[in-house]
């Protein structure tokens, strides 16, 4: 009963169910009414949209049939429903709105901003709208430790990548790569050979931060510690030296410049050079991969934390944490990030990064994904969490600001009051 251009319907009752003409005696044709036109009445219909042809389907229990508009390469065989139908009795040659609901045409379906690829597009809309829009600076230096035992969760990606994305945000920021392999270095296309000065040097204080901190030359404001294989010997060096566990610490705290952020790259084990960086910083950036392995290994990382907490550094906490390698097909990646925020709802960033091939490729080009391909996935997941950090510390310092009545006579502004808050 498919007919462009044509109806075919029945004026009352039933229609019979016969092939042919004899069968079907109540049968007539003629031009294609529209939805709410009886089929006594004759209208001249207007031309439909460029890439469009008309459609009907009958409604047998009033003997009434429907124009649809649909696509003229498709040979449309059920009921269209139309945005706007014309109300019966049109004034002879009035045209009818052309605008058509596409999400609603084809078989009903519902709209795209229900679907995950229509919601990513949007979300990327919105992350790209803000490229170039500076972050809010926190009062004081961040200093992020970037830990997780567990390997291939993406900690050094999301060191750098992170980093070079508050840089861009218009922060001043230092990645110091503790990681004997030397990734992040590579990563920034910071030279790291062995005759370089490193952190290694810093640890057993043959040299200072500043005499081995070289800028990122592709991002304004980034600066890199480089991490030299050097640093593989560093383990069993530090065993015998005094105050093995705050070395980096102390580097670190005289190291004269106005940083903003300094993230902390940490290799995949809870050696010596883990606990230095925890030692080091206050704040603690766990990723996470949507794996059941790294949960897991979530929970030895923790009581890691908290014996450096108990015992050498008492303002370390884990403030952030980020879910990496997202990928919304999966059942299970959705149940582990259930999970995480479930135990975590404070520190788990709305944000999750994406499985993206540019975020791989991007160390290859000694880039990261944040100049490789800044519109790709990868790039606007890092700079909305880059983002969403700031944001929330910038949050929490307004809050903190805030004169607070401890006693009767003693009131405390800063962080320390938004905590006896």
């Amino acid at each position: 009963m498919v007919a462009h251009g044509q109806y075919s319907a029945y004026s009352e009752g039933e229609p019979p169910y016969g092939d042919s003409p004899a069968e079907n005696p109540a049968e007539s044709t003629g031009e294609l009414l529209p939805r709410g036109w009886r089929l006594d009445e004759s209208r001249d219909l207007p031309s439909p949209p460029d890439g469009f042809s008309w459609s009907w389907q009958l409604d047998h229990a009033d003997g009434e049939a429907e124009r649809a508009v649909v696509s003229a390469t498709e040979e449309e065989s059920w009921p269209m429903p139309y945005d706007q139908p014309p109300a019966a009795g049109l004034p002879h040659g009035e045209t009818v709105n052309p605008e058509v609901d596409t999400d609603l045409l084809h078989g009903g379906r519902s709209r795209t901003e229900d679907t995950p690829i229509a919601r990513e597009a949007e979300a990327a809309l919105a992350a790209l709208s803000r490229v170039g829009q500076d972050f809010p600076k926190p009062s004081s230096t961040r200093t992020f430790v970037v830990a997780n035992q567990k390997g291939g969760v993406g900690k050094t990606t999301t060191t750098v990548n992170i980093a070079a994305a508050l840089a861009q945000g218009g922060s001043k920021v230092l990645v110091v790569d503790l990681d004997p392999q030397g990734n992040a270095s590579t990563a920034l296309n910071v030279d790291h050979h062995a005759e370089i000065p490193s952190i290694y040097d810093v640890l057993i204080e043959r040299y200072t931060m500043e005499e081995i901190v070289q800028p990122v030359a592709d991002i304004p404001g980034l600066y890199c510690a480089p991490a030299t294989i050097d640093l593989a010997g560093a383990e069993i060096e530090l065993v015998s030296m005094v105050a093995r566990e705050s070395r980096l610490q102390r580097a670190l705290s005289a190291y004269q410049s106005s940083t903003d952020y300094i993230l902390i790259d940490c290799p995949p084990s809870l050696g010596l050079l883990t606990v230095n960086a925890m030692v080091a910083g206050n704040e603690v950036l766990i990723p996470i991969q949507c794996e059941y392995y790294a949960l897991e290994g979530l929970g030895q990382l923790l009581r890691n934390i908290e014996l450096v907490r108990a015992h050498l550094n008492p303002h370390l906490h884990v403030s952030t944490i980020l879910l990496t390698m997202y990928d919304a097909r999966t059942r299970l990646a959705s149940q582990v990030a259930d999970e995480v925020r479930t135990h975590f709802p404070e520190q788990v960033l709305r944000t999750a990064v994406p499985r993206s091939v540019r975020i791989s490729e991007a160390p290859s080009y000694m880039q990261t994904v944040m100049t490789y391909d800044p519109a790709s996935t990868g790039a606007l997941a890092y700079r909305e969490a880059a983002r969403e950090m700031a944001e929330r510390w910038a949050a929490r310092e307004k809050v903190a600001s805030i004169p607070v009545q401890v006693d009767d006579e003693r009131t405390d502004i800063g962080m320390d009051a938004e905590v006896k808050r």
